[in-house]
């Protein structure tokens, strides 16, 4: 199969997981079902991603790439900490209120095993914690922040940019934010983390 179809058809697969996900939760969600739904054989869904466990953390995965790209290039580059941070607020934030990530919560709470929670864990936070922590440990490089422990920083980091938007969203009580919302609240973040760490 050639890659760009089979890019397409993996597109078209992983979003009927989503639908499966959203209708059966995690726990009901089977292989089978995800194949009747993307109308693929179970064999294919098999040989592509190794099983239930693999699909999903593809799922997370994709869905924070965006994110784990843009830090990674951001690093590279000889741009100040501090204005990384501010255009990385936006993308995070709509990423971990959007749909999908709402989703992939929303189910991850419903599975008692815990195993899409690790996943999740795993591919998403795991991931990009360590990459914002560069970030940071830059900026005290620089000079613009001072702090003692860097994954402190970080979670207040992700504390005053995210604070409960996630849940709220997860629990129903929270509609998708705006882009506005989203461009104010990352904006406060950098200044309110300046505020209390500035060196």
């Amino acid at each position: 199969m050639r890659e760009e179809k089979r890019t397409q058809r993996q597109q078209q697969i992983e979003n009927a997981a989503y639908q499966v996900l959203e209708a059966k939760g995690y726990s009901g969600t089977s292989m089978l079902d995800i194949a009747k739904q993307a109308k693929a054989s179970n064999e294919t869904l098999y040989n592509w991603y190794g099983g239930k466990q693999g699909l999903f953390q593809a799922l997370v995965t994709r869905n924070a790439d965006e994110v784990k790209t843009h830090l990674q290039a951001e690093l590279k580059s000889d741009n100040d900490a501090l204005s990384i941070l501010s255009a990385l607020g936006p993308k995070l934030l709509t990423l971990l209120t959007g749909d999908r990530s709402v989703a992939l919560n929303r189910a991850a709470a419903a599975d008692s095993s815990g195993e899409l929670g690790a996943t999740l864990s795993r591919a998403g936070r795991e991931a990009v914690f360590p990459l914002l922590e560069q970030v940071l440990l830059r900026a005290k490089d620089e000079g613009k922040l001072h702090f003692d422990h860097s994954g402190e920083a970080v979670g207040l980091y992700l504390d005053l940019l995210l604070g409960d938007q996630q849940i709220r969203r997860v629990i129903g009580r929270l509609p998708v934010p705006s882009k506005t919302f989203i461009a104010d609240r990352s904006s406060r973040a950098v200044s309110h983390l300046r505020t209390l760490l500035g060196a």
